[in-house]
């Protein structure tokens, strides 16, 4: 079936499409995406009354969002008869997995699929002290920054919550990380997937509670601001303590300046913000961000100064990829420097090393000028740390995310799931 990408009005400023659920073909609504109200009318709207909607909604909501349980036979506090009704009406969907590989490093990046055929990836990197999923909001992205892979792709089409929170539920499936779950990862996940063994780094805890996964990033594909309903609602079952309970503290979100929802951002989902900023003049930053034309440099600081719950203890992170004569002068370190201090801006700069890909027109700095750029900026009393590169060797890395269906050609996917599947038995 030809995909048409989305309609975008100009390259600059899209507008951002929410995006209905497609039907199943079978009449089931798919439950992980729906919050606990929703989830109580849509019980009521199947025959229940509102009493035992609300009570059941309530331990539906439990065992999908709290004990990750895939099969209504699981949810062993309702009752028997009950269960073959639910099956009958709703579904507990996942993302469907088309591929999975595993970086040198331990890095794990997945390419997925949607109910209505469009791919997209999620990364998990694995550190000594955190594990941190990397999350996408969109199916290609269309900001077109110039030296991130994921930019040459079109805008195809918004995440649903669902698929945006079914990335970390996956996740945590492949983790083992539902309350008296397994971990996955002793056996391989997916197509290119091997297993592992005792001695593997991941089979280390990384908290005090024993989690793998401590941190989400929405740095993957797509900008998450321009999808931001669906990343929102998203976030809010990641982050109630009835749902996933993840702290929101420990999630970042990330933008390249779109300043008009950074407020907005602030005021209702409230989590950490960071912004790739890449550059610190206006033509450079035309060049490599194109939203830049849009909303520059100076409107851009201004909304991260009133970001709500920034604050020393919150700071806001600047990316800053390190591009070889591009950015990374000292003259460009020092008036990074001069910026975050004229804006009193509570911030950190990660320092990226430029990651390449086929056809990408930079080169990375030195890591003798990288080193140079972070003294000055440390030495303006800045925390300037030069980000290690992660996955690299599977395109896993920061801008290199790009769907592995544009290298392969669908048949050559549908045989690898269809072997997966055989392989499964």
């Amino acid at each position: 079936m030809q995909i048409t990408p989305m309609a975008i009005p100009g390259h600059i400023d899209p507008v951002p499409v929410p995006r209905e659920v497609t039907a199943r073909s079978d009449g089931r609504v798919d439950l992980i995406g729906l919050p606990r109200a929703r989830i109580a009318s849509l019980l009521a709207e199947a025959g229940l009354d509102a009493k035992a909607a609300k009570l059941r909604s309530r331990q539906v909501y439990h065992w999908l969002y709290h004990r990750g349980v895939t099969d209504f036979e699981a949810m062993t506090d309702i009752a028997k008869a009950m269960r073959p009704w639910l099956a009958e009406r709703f579904v507990i969907g996942r993302p469907e997995i088309i591929e999975a590989q595993v970086s040198t490093d331990g890095t794990r990046k997945w390419l997925l699929r949607t109910s209505d055929a469009h791919d997209y990836e999620m990364v998990f990197i694995p550190d000594e002290t955190r594990g941190t999923l990397c999350v996408s909001s969109q199916v290609g992205c269309t900001l077109n920054c110039r030296f991130c892979h994921t930019g040459t792709m079109r805008l195809v089409r918004n995440l649903t919550p669902g698929e945006i929170v079914g990335q970390v539920m996956l996740a945590r499936d492949a983790l083992g990380e539902w309350p008296g779950s397994a971990p996955l990862l002793d056996a391989p996940a997916a197509i290119g997937e091997p297993a592992l063994d005792d001695d593997d780094e991941e089979a280390s805890e990384y908290t005090a509670d024993g989690r793998l996964l401590t941190n989400i990033v929405m740095m993957g594909m797509g900008e998450p601001l321009y999808n931001f309903e669906h990343v929102r609602d998203a976030l809010q079952l990641v982050m109630d303590g009835e749902g996933l309970a993840l702290s929101k503290r420990r999630i970042t979100l990330s933008t390249s300046g779109v300043v008009p929802m950074m407020a907005r951002a602030g005021a209702e989902i409230g989590v950490n913000l960071a912004v790739s900023l890449h550059s610190v003049t206006k033509e450079v930053r035309d060049e490599i961000v194109p939203l830049n034309r849009k909303y520059g440099i100076e409107e851009l600081l201004q909304a991260c100064a009133d970001y709500p719950g920034a604050s020393n203890a919150r700071r806001i992170t600047f990316e800053y990829v390190m591009l070889k004569d591009k950015n990374d002068s000292d003259e460009d370190a020092r008036e990074l420097v001069r910026l975050i201090k004229h804006y009193k801006l509570p911030a950190k700069v990660n320092l990226i090393p430029f990651n390449p890909w086929p056809g990408a027109q930079y080169e990375c700095s030195t890591p003798d000028r990288i080193k140079r750029f972070s003294q000055i900026v440390f030495g303006g009393g800045i925390s300037a740390p030069v980000r290690t590169p992660r996955g690299r060797d599977i395109d896993a890395a920061c801008g290199q995310l790009k769907t592995a269906s544009e290298r392969k050609s669908r048949a050559e996917l549908d045989r690898l799931a269809e072997e997966k599947q055989a392989a499964l038995g």
